[in-house]
């Protein structure tokens, strides 16, 4: 019978540490003690169990008969003691680390462990300063024990141990837990060759103010020592390091997906200590990945609870006399404080994956009650205006309503109406109307400085039996797209400004923060390769710029810089107005911002839908609802949520990418280079949509001269010079050599580089043009 056992043990500088440990109990030896009941009685022969009588020596703390067991969990404690190497410094308790805060001597701030380079780290500073607001972490020891998300305190160091952030790309994919003089040699390699103008505010961590250890999704790298208890734990996520556990469960664990919690760290031990909490089922398969991005990226996911769903109207469900409007009604539905609210609340906007939706609301509402269906009477809430021909606003007003739609469109049927000649109905006159006053808008809006940035989007198309996806395309935007945008953000606007005019310490408003001026290096010096010139002072000036960034020898160029402009910007968070003095969003060139057209998929957006109708006299107040510090730390989660769906939904399209490439085989493309590493080009294929990294030194094969020139923005390997935007051939295969981490390979095949093992004309090369038939046909259902 195997259990586990959970005890807490006190470290040397004070700290009480959890420890989880495996027991294996035999069910078919009995215990063999004359007093047991549970155990039967014990076989003849000796050294099998207890004695039935206990006879030990007497003892003063234990006078009578009795058994002496040892505790095993003690033996082993001290067994690690006595193997232990010190590997890190101690951390400085909590007491003094306050004191030092406080006193300016250390720094307390978010650790973010770097995807890319497991030696390398960064910390946001907390507080208003803008000096020393993010700090580089470099090296094993002074990323001391850290982990990513844990709240730390830091010490700056002197300028003349500063450093840069590196560009070279390291994985921990070492087994050997004692080798620390390999981790010394790299370590080395980040300090080589640095660029002295690029050395930022470099730190080291010296204690942990707050943990946030999650349980984490991975899988279990097996020891190759025979019958051994300790293993490896490999985090699907690459920022969170190895985690070391002990179990006899090894055979039965290799090759799933397994849930571990870390207990400690210790500073004698290279990675920390934790344990196996359960299996989510064998890698690769479907709903296992797709239950580890949705855990990883902290989606709730679990079905709605009867608590929740009994707050539901019961069907069927008829609109009794009210006020109502365009969009949804959600707030209608959803009332502050029960259990429907604060699990929208907590799950704060409806994700979005490749193959399933995990809504924010019950089916009910977001696909029926809330679904504006044509001929369907539905309750909305409505922003209505008078406009002229020039798209000048006269008047502007906000009602509850009832909307009883007369067509329901998608963008391309809008769009098939607006442009034939031979529909001129009510309806497709109406559009028309409506997609000439959308131009006037967005033009406006660029006028003002908005940005048209660049963001390629994938989709998918599924094979209706395996739901395998069969095809990949880049998502084509129609005019009708842009249309209903303008009028979904005049509506936003709008309404932002209506809220924050009442309640100007409560409005749950939309910023986007301009960029730090170094965040557009690259781009500038990417344009600058190509002999064009952006200017980034302004977000007027950087749209101008990329407006007039146009090549007629190479069309593809003006979408590159826009992808390139767009990876510069800051992320856009909700706030409460009254917490905040800086609205501006500086992507959309607008003072004041919010969100109120999709309540059914954002929580945000119920707030706002709450706010305006206690504005207008259509609903009342609560106490909640302008609390500042209360909507502030719902801002907070809003934010995450967004983030964490955003985080979901990539790794939900590279899951579904794996699957096409698996199915597809062998492919070369035409990509074109976004970014230069100092080992590695980061490409785009155009065709799919599709970013991967081609690496340039491998595992167990000799390395190439590389020579890397970040002025330039380009990479020489083997004497081949590769610049950014470079058009470029790739072979691109799923490498599915390690379970836990398939990836898309690429490799470049034109121009080829000297030494290369990949030939040009690659013989098992598959294009589109040449599909094969049965693919043909199931493309074209």
């Amino acid at each position: 019978m195997l259990t586990s056992r959970t005890f807490l043990k006190r470290t040397r500088a004070g700290a009480v540490v959890k420890v989880v440990r495996e027991h294996y109990l035999r069910e078919d030896i009995p215990c063999g003690a004359g007093g047991c009941r549970l155990c039967p009685p014990r076989p003849a022969g000796p050294g099998l169990g207890l004695q039935a009588q206990p006879s030990g020596a007497a003892s003063s703390l234990c006078p009578g008969p009795h058994y002496l067991l040892p505790d095993t969990n003690l033996l082993l404690h001290q067994k690690e003691i006595e193997s232990g190497k010190i590997i890190f410094p101690e951390h400085i308790p909590l007491s003094k680390l306050q004191q030092g805060i406080k006193s300016g001597i250390y720094l307390q701030g978010t650790y973010r462990a770097s995807r890319d380079n497991y030696l390398e780290a960064t910390v946001w500073v907390h507080g208003d300063a803008e000096e020393n607001k993010e700090i580089i972490i470099q090296g094993l020891k002074h990323l001391n024990r850290a982990v990513h998300e844990d709240i730390v305190a830091v010490e700056l160091l002197t300028k003349d141990e500063w450093v840069a952030p590196s560009s070279l790309v390291l994985q921990d994919d070492g087994q050997n837990e004692d080798d620390i003089e390999n981790e010394e040699e790299k370590e080395n390699i980040l300090k080589s060759s640095v660029n002295k103008d690029m050395l930022r505010p470099t730190g080291k961590i010296v204690g942990i103010i707050k943990r946030n250890w999650r349980p984490f999704c991975g899988m279990l790298s097996k020891s190759q020592i025979k019958e051994a208890r300790r293993h490896l734990f490999t985090p699907a996520d690459r920022r969170i390091p190895r985690i070391r556990i002990e179990t006899r469960q090894a055979d039965t664990l290799e090759g799933q997906r397994i849930i571990v919690a870390i207990d400690g760290w210790p500073r004698n031990s290279r990675y920390p200590n934790g344990h196996f909490v359960k299996s989510l089922g064998s890698a690769g398969d479907k709903e296992t990945e797709t239950e580890v991005l949705l855990l990883e990226h902290d989606v709730p996911h679990q079905p709605f609870s009867q608590n929740v769903l009994s707050f539901l109207p019961k069907m069927p469900w008829s609109i009794t006399e009210q006020v109502g409007v365009h969009i949804a009604d959600v707030s209608h539905f959803i009332r502050p404080g029960n259990a429907l609210d604060e699990e929208s609340a907590k799950r704060g906007t409806t994700v979005y994956l490749c193959e399933k939706r995990i809504d924010m609301v019950p089916e009910l509402l977001s696909s029926n009650l809330c679904s504006l269906r044509s001929n369907v009477d539905r309750l909305a809430f409505s922003c209505i205006w008078e406009m002229n021909h020039k798209a000048e606003i006269l008047k502007t007003r906000f009602t509850k309503s009832i909307i009883n739609s007369k067509a329901s469109l998608t963008y391309a049927e809008a769009q098939m109406r607006i442009d034939s000649a031979a529909m001129n109905d009510d309806i497709t006159t109406s559009l028309r109307g409506l997609n000439k006053l959308a131009k006037i808008l967005k033009k406006k809006r660029i006028d003002n400085g908005a940005l048209t940035l660049s963001s390629p989007e994938v989709r998918f198309h599924m094979d209706s039996e395996t739901h395998d996806p069969i095809d990949l395309q880049t998502k084509e935007l129609k005019e009708t797209n842009s249309m209903v945008e303008e009028f979904m953000l005049l509506a936003n606007v709008s309404v932002a400004q209506k809220i924050y005019d009442e309640f100007p310490e409560f409005a749950l408003l939309r910023k986007h923060p301009a960029p730090p001026p170094s965040n557009y290096d690259i781009l500038v010096k990417a344009a600058k390769s190509k002999n064009l010139e952006i200017k980034t002072d302004s977000a007027k000036a950087l749209a101008e710029s990329l407006d007039k960034a146009e090549s007629p020898e190479f069309p593809y160029l003006n979408t590159l810089l826009r992808i390139l402009a767009t990876r510069c910007m800051m992320q856009a968070v909700y706030f409460c107005s009254g917490m905040d003095n800086d609205f501006h969003h500086y992507g959309l060139a607008s003072p004041i911002y919010t969100h109120f057209t999709s309540p059914i998929r954002r929580y945000a957006d119920i707030i706002v839908h709450r706010l305006l109708a206690v504005a207008i006299g259509a609903d009342s107040t609560y106490p909640e609802l302008t609390d500042k510090h209360k909507l502030a730390d719902m801002c907070k989660n809003l934010n995450y949520r967004h983030k964490m769906a955003q985080y979901a939904q990539r790794s939900s399209v590279a899951f579904h990418t794996q699957l096409f490439f698996k199915n597809k085989g062998v492919v070369n493309e035409d990509a074109y280079i976004l970014f230069v590493r100092k080992n590695a080009v980061v490409v785009l294929i155009p065709k799919y949509g599709l970013e991967g990294t081609v690496f340039f030194e491998e595992k167990d094969k000799p390395k190439p001269r590389l020579e890397y020139n970040d002025e330039v923005l380009s990479l020489t390997v083997e004497g081949r010079t590769l610049h950014v935007f470079d058009k470029v051939k790739v072979n691109v295969t799923l490498d599915a050599s390690n379970i836990q981490h398939q990836k898309i390979r690429m490799v470049l095949v034109e121009p080829q580089i000297p030494g290369s093992d990949v030939p040009a004309n690659l013989s098992t090369e598959i294009s589109s043009k040449n599909e094969p038939e049965k693919k043909k046909k199931k493309l074209q259902k």
